[in-house]
Formats: C-alpha cells, structure tokens, sequence
C-alpha cells in the first residue's frame, strides 16, 4: 500500500516500510504489522503507540531502532543499515515510556551546609526528597532540613568515621553505618536513635539495603556487608542478627536486595553472590570478574528506592501504599543486574535465572568506581577512575557512548528522577551535568575545595547534594 502526498500540487508517491512496535521486552503491540511512510514523525508514531495501547491519557514514548533513537523520523534510520529493503523487511520500533515530569537541570550552588569537622563520606536524600542524610570522617551521622538548609540533628553514637547511610524505602527512618563496625538506625523526624546499637561485624560495612517496601511495609529488616567477609540480615526493632550470609572470603563490597526476595552481594573475591532472604541460602555463585568487584545496582534501584512516593499528578488514589510500590516495581520488568570491577569491565546479569555473564561491556581503561541504572531501567552509567563516564543499554549491555570532561578521577554518579540528567563528582574538586540526551556537558559545577567523594540527585528532581574531602556538604539547584 502506498500513501500519496501533494508537493506543489504533484502526487507522488511516499516510500513506506511494514514496522512492528513493541516494548523493550519484545511484547508486540496488538495490530500486527503496519504500513508506515517511512518520513513518519515521532509524534504521529506516539499517537499511533497510544492508540494500539489503549491509553486515556496518552503517556510520552521513545522510539529506538537497532538501538538507536528516533529523533525526527524513520528515513534516516533505514539509510544507516544498507542491506535494509523497505519493500521487502519488516522492522522493529522499540516504544519506551518516558518520565511525564521533566526534572530541570541544577546550575548553581544554593548552599553550602556547614557542620561536619571532616571529609563527607556519604549523602543520600530520602525517598520524597525533603531531608538529607550525610556520613562523615567526624564520626556523627547529620539531618538537614534542605528548605532552611540547616542540620535538625546531628546523631552521635559512632564511634568511627561513618562509611554509608541508606534511608528505608519508607522515609521514616535511616540507617548509619560506621569504620568500627556498627550501625545504628535514627528516626527522621527527630533525630533519635531507635533501638540499640547493632554491633556485631568484626570490621568495617560497606554497604546497607533496606527489605523492599512492598515485602514489608514496616520496613523492619536491613543487610549489612562487611570487609569481615560476611553479609547479615538485621531486625532492627530487636536490634540484633537474623542470619548470617557465609560464603565469600574477602571483604563484601557491596549489597543490594532485590524485589522477589534475592539478596545480591558482591565481594573483592572476585565474585557475585545470589542468596535467598528468606533462608539465607546461597541460589547461586555469578563468576566471570578478573579481579576484585566493587559495585552492584539493579535496574529496579529506583523504584525500590522510592517505593509509594511517586512524582507525578498520575496517581490512583485508590491504591495503597504497598500497592503502588509493588506496581511500580513491577512495571521496570525482568530484575538485572549490572557489576562494575577493579578489572576495568561491567558485566550485565540475569541472576534471577541464569548464573552466566548476560554481557561483558569492556572500554574502560581504570577500575570502574560505581555504576548507576537510570531510573526507567533503560541506560546504565559507569563512573571509572580514567576520569571518563560511559552509557551502556540497559537492556542489552551495548556500548553507547562516552561522557568525558573531568581531569581526574570519577568516584560518584546520580541520574536525576525523569532519566534525562546525569550528575557525577570527581577528584578534580567539581560536579559536572550531563545531557543525556545530546550525551555532551551541560553545566559544569565548581565549588569544592577538593575531591568530590558523594554526589545525590534527590528524587523530587529539585536538587543535588555533594560532599567530599573539603569537608564541605553543598546544595546545588537551577
């Protein structure tokens, strides 16, 4: 079938191509094949996607070929690929729901929250964004409130410079974790400690993470990694150890729990470990990293983080809080995880159900720091000490692009809540934005004194937070 055009009042005839839409997963759209003029715009391909998806209020879509988006229409897609016969093949458009909201980008620094003796080790905003926790080298844990930009309370009870802070996906609570081993969880709307200290790691922790929201909406029981080469899972109304995870031999780096019960840990053993929350059985051992591995994050980070909290007017009023976080996981889709490593490669897995590499996603030249999935799952960025950041699909582990600017080495990344802005902290003492978009700079932040050890994009998408050798906590906005 061919569609016919008026060009100063001469038909012709409009080249057209037999395209499938379906989701990142592969699920095609009801309606089979279609005969689109292959000058179709992504705006006649949204209302097209919205129709065949039955949307009321029609949601904004991305569309990709081979991996590639579509920016204006599908011709010059097609002439990428010269093998490709319109009239002859059928090809495949990949729709993917975008943010409804768009996060604006931070550009100046709007404070700087005076307080901590020593270097910032850890910031993290709470799930609705309203409150700030920072660690420090100055053995105190401190909540600030960002509208008058002032610390509410400094919570003392470390005993050594406090290495990570993890708010639970609830928001009313934060969990501390200190050098000498113990960790402690602080109520956030007054700053005091709840329960009694959880003392039983023989070195320092690495990493917390919370039980999912929509597992428990309590939010009761936390995991632990330590350098002591164990993982423990912690009631803390009890304050004390439900299990403890045995299995790897050199310090657990990093830990993360998962939406369907897994727990993942990941170990300068060289390997990735799956267990059962449940039990605290190990399901499986995920090898294939050289050398020692040092970070982990899901694809579902995001939603597992902000759980009921959802920044949209969309919301059905008739759910309740577990019930959004449980729609809201679920629709990312299949668990991934992603590994970054000290031998310069990320490995993409599927450790739900396989224990093999999904993809190794090689480029860097220095060991990779820390790794981020957006917060729609689609992209993944690596942060690496060769000073460089680079993009990577989500879904296949492809190789995107590369994000360089910073002169020295880049410890810490956050996406911002609509996937569309990456900030990242650097030893060259700044932060620097980037468009995700256009994959160039687009803010450069100076400001620090020096190394820039922890950066946060809050998920209310208003500010970021940084902190780092300076000892200096800075708030920055548009």
């Amino acid at each position: 079938m061919s569609i016919m055009e008026v060009d100063n009042e001469t038909p012709q005839e409009v080249q057209t191509v037999l395209a499938r839409l379906q989701s990142a997963d592969g699920i095609p759209l009801p309606g089979g094949l279609l005969d689109l003029p292959i000058n179709i715009s992504v705006e006649q391909l949204q209302l097209i996607c919205n129709a065949l998806l039955n949307e009321e209020d029609p949601m904004p879509l991305a569309f990709y070929v081979n991996d590639v988006e579509v920016e204006n229409s599908l011709k010059p897609y097609l002439s990428l690929n010269k093998e490709f016969n319109p009239s002859e093949n059928v090809i495949d458009i990949i729709y993917q729901p975008q943010a409804i909201f768009k996060v604006r980008s931070v550009t100046r620094c709007t404070g700087e929250l005076e307080g901590h003796t020593e270097a910032v080790l850890a910031v993290q905003f709470c799930p609705n964004g309203q409150i700030l926790a920072s660690g420090s080298g100055d053995k105190t844990l401190r909540l600030w409130d960002i509208h008058t930009q002032t610390p509410f309370k400094t919570c003392q009870g470390h005993g050594d410079n406090v290495l990570c802070v993890a708010w639970s996906p609830c928001g009313k609570k934060v969990a501390s974790a200190s050098e000498n081993g113990k960790i402690l969880v602080w109520n956030a709307e007054d700053g005091a400690q709840i329960g009694k200290p959880m003392v039983a790691h023989k070195k320092w922790v690495n990493c917390l993470s919370w039980e999912p929201f929509h597992s428990n909406e309590s939010c009761r029981f936390l995991v632990s990694s330590s350098k002591d080469t164990t993982l423990r899972i912690w009631d803390t109304v009890l304050g004390q150890t439900v299990r403890q995870l045995n299995g790897h031999t050199m310090s657990v780096t990093c830990v993360k729990w998962g939406g369907r019960g897994l727990i993942y840990s990941s170990s300068q053993d060289r390997t990735i470990k799956v267990w059962n929350a449940e039990d605290g059985k190990l399901c499986r051992t995920l090898e294939g990293h050289a050398h020692w591995v040092n970070t982990l994050a899901l694809n579902v980070d995001y939603a597992l983080r902000t759980a009921a909290f959802e920044i949209t007017n969309k919301k059905n009023e008739l759910e309740s809080p577990k019930e959004r976080a449980k729609r809201r996981y679920e629709a990312v889709g299949e668990e991934k995880l992603v590994s970054g490593s000290d031998d310069f490669t990320l490995i993409l897995w599927k450790p739900e159900t396989s224990k093999k590499p999904f993809e190794r996603m090689s480029g860097h030249h220095q060991l990779i720091n820390d790794v981020k999935f957006s917060p729609d799952g689609r992209l993944i960025a690596s942060a690496s000490f060769d000073k460089s950041i680079k993009l990577w699909d989500g879904n296949t582990g492809k190789f995107i692009s590369v994000l360089r600017g910073h002169v020295q080495r880049v410890h810490s990344i956050a996406w911002s809540a609509d996937s569309r802005l990456l900030v990242s902290g650097s030893a060259d003492s700044t932060l620097k934005v980037w468009n995700i978009k256009t994959r160039k700079l687009l803010h450069d932040l100076p400001g620090h004194g020096d190394e820039v050890y922890a950066v946060d994009w809050a998920p209310s998408g208003d500010r970021v937070a940084s902190g780092g050798k300076d000892k200096a906590l800075r708030l920055w906005q548009n």
